[in-house]
């Protein structure tokens, strides 16, 4: 995701430079007006790959988030004073950029400010949605249930990007297994066998010597193909990073066939979740639709959902503003129609998330099982071939000495 280094003002009065990572400049900046900033400049930085993660680096993993917000929810319970509650987790949390983070915030907050504000001075660390919650939980008077509903969410939301891992893990370990094992047969193997042939004056078979081929033309060529495969996984990934290059991957997703409706069902998955999660904490409709649109994670469907919003906006029911997006299936829709009419719309998208959570491990079972064989399959031919084409002459000559 693109990185941008913003000058903004804060509601007392402070400006700051801080990096934020965003979809595009216009999201970004949707944003951050949304949780009270006066936006004076948003530079993209261009070629951030290549010096690591700058100043957005000693940011929260999930799991760490997670786990910091059960214990906010614990010691809130407990019924501390916020000050000794953000004292008594920093205390307890290593030394580095979120412990300095709690302490500005439990300062901000000795002088006066809310959670939510002094949570939504340092957005590179605590998401959207959550000082949303934390903000409803505040009006409510209901902050431990809104922050423990927002854990339940964060568990749920880990738990199907672990399996999405874990699917996606042992395919990944095998293509660089096979990778590894062509290279070192093209490479070193085969160059070996050329010599041992041209020493013994065989005349080779011809899927012998189009092996020797493409492996000298690979030898010799190395030296211009390191360089030219760097400069190439550099351009790619400077172009993938830019606004053009993510939305001709996001499409690009849409139209694969199997998988574009696993990435279907896993952006509705967390676009259902969210919004429940968003409407249960008291947020209005549409600014907790703008809040979970960015759980779609594709810039194609977004812009759909926009519209949809507009709709919404202009007095068009949630379902029927949905269906013309024309990526939400008709089961959903009537679901979350019933739960429009019912006045149970949260508790109805739980259930929608529930179920495409079950589509998801369905599909991502359904690939593994798939994918598994195929390339097992794939990797014995190429190397099956390998071997018995270099070892036919061998074959041959056993059998003139014969």
């Amino acid at each position: 995701m693109p990185a941008f280094l913003c000058k903004i003002g804060t509601a007392d009065g402070r400006v700051l430079e801080k990096e934020f990572e965003a979809p595009s400049r216009d999201h970004l900046r949707e944003n951050l007006q949304e949780q009270g900033f006066h936006v004076f400049r948003i530079q993209q930085r261009r070629f951030r790959f290549l010096f690591g993660r700058g100043l957005g680096a000693g940011r929260m993993s999930g799991r760490a988030f997670l786990s910091f917000n059960q214990e906010l929810v614990v010691l809130l319970r407990s019924g501390l004073p916020i000050l000794q509650v953000l004292d008594s987790i920093s205390e307890r949390m290593e030394a580095g950029r979120v412990r300095e983070v709690l302490r500005e915030i439990r300062e901000d907050i000795r002088g006066g400010a809310v959670l939510s504000e002094a949570f939504a001075k340092y957005p590179q660390h605590f998401p959207q949605l959550y000082i949303a919650s934390i903000r409803a939980g505040e009006r409510s008077g209901e902050l431990p249930v809104t922050i423990s509903r927002y854990v339940t969410y964060l568990k749920r939301v880990e738990a199907i990007r672990a399996k999405v891992r874990s699917a996606s893990f042992y395919p990944m370990l095998l293509s660089i297994a096979v990778a590894v094992v062509l290279l070192f047969l093209m490479l070193y193997v085969i160059p070996s066998f050329t010599q041992i042939y041209a020493d013994a004056s065989v005349k080779l078979p011809l899927l012998t010597r189009v092996l020797i081929a493409v492996a000298d033309g690979m030898w010799r060529g190395l030296p211009f193909f390191l360089p030219f495969a760097l400069l190439s996984g550099m351009v790619t990934t400077w172009y993938l990073r830019s606004e053009a290059g993510m939305r001709a991957l996001d499409r690009t997703k849409l139209l694969i066939p199997f998988f574009n409706k696993l990435f279907i069902d896993y952006a509705l998955l967390g676009f259902c979740r969210t919004l429940g999660t968003t409407l249960a904490s008291g947020i209005p409709v549409v600014q907790a639709m703008h809040m979970s649109r960015g759980t779609l994670n594709n810039r194609i469907l977004e812009e759909k959902l926009t519209h949809a919003i507009r709709r919404i906006e202009e007095g068009s029911t949630i379902s029927t503003a949905l269906a013309e997006c024309g990526f939400f299936p008709s089961l959903a829709l009537r679901m979350i129609g019933v739960g429009e009419t019912t006045g149970a719309l949260a508790e109805m998208l739980g259930d929608v998330s529930d179920y495409y959570e079950t589509e998801v491990e369905m599909r991502l079972d359904r690939l593994t099982t798939l994918v598994e064989p195929l390339m097992m399959m794939t990797m014995g031919l190429l190397i099956g071939g390998i071997v018995v084409a270099m070892y036919i002459p061998i074959f041959q000559l056993a059998g003139t000495v014969r």
